[in-house]
């Protein structure tokens, strides 16, 4: 039994952008992450301060999911987390996130995704045939991978790092009461020495291989 449902869960810098769509195009599987999400709900004229409800959620979710694209596999965009700037302010954005989680999760229950959103290998790690997956790197390597990409100074790129780690850190802690540990994914990869090709040909064959009962 193959896996179908791949949760990667990425450090800001550590390449997940490049990993994720390669993995969704050889697995065949749709990616999503939560800024498609987002950008799917913006589409179906969902407001996140009328979401609080979770009956209301449930009609929501499922409108969203009819403006996520057939197949994302080839997606330029790639956002591991909704930018804090849209969410922060207030309880409109713990409700987006909400129903971003509640979106994640029906997609999850039809079973076939690369989901690299929100702390997914935690919400959904529990399920049959998923395989969760941290992709991180060493502080030093992912404030240059940044540095480049965005062309930005080394103290630049040091903030930005620091900052998604503390975002990170406290969204485990808000949302699912917990402090990130390796034992929540089944694999760990660190791209200091791993190029994208090869960290994403790594979890093909961990998502191809025998799942555990």
């Amino acid at each position: 039994m193959s896996r179908t449902l791949v949760c990667i869960s990425a450090s800001d810098g550590a390449g997940a952008e490049e990993i994720a769509p390669v993995v969704a195009s050889r697995l065949g599987l749709m990616l999503v992450d939560g800024q498609i999400v987002a950008r799917a709900a913006e589409k179906a004229g969902v407001q996140p301060d009328v979401v609080a409800d979770a009956e209301e959620r449930k009609s929501l979710v499922m409108r969203v999911l009819e403006y996520l694209p057939a197949s994302t596999a080839g997606a330029s965009a790639f956002t591991p987390y909704v930018p804090l700037e849209h969410l922060e302010r207030g309880p409109a954005g713990d409700e987006l996130r909400g129903l971003i989680r509640s979106a994640i999760e029906e997609i999850a229950e039809r079973g076939s995704a690369v989901i690299v959103s929100h702390a997914a290998a935690v919400a959904l790690g529990r399920r049959d045939g998923t395989l969760r997956v941290l992709v991180t790197g060493s502080e030093e390597e992912r404030r240059a991978r940044l540095g480049a990409a965005e062309g930005l100074s080394e103290r630049e790129a040091a903030k930005l790092v620091a900052r998604g780690d503390a975002n990170r850190a406290d969204y485990f802690k808000r949302f699912y009461g917990v402090a990130e540990l390796p034992t929540h994914y089944d694999l760990v990869l660190n791209t200091d020495r791993l190029s994208p090709e090869e960290a994403a040909e790594i979890v093909v064959q961990a998502a191809e291989g025998p799942a555990a009962a």
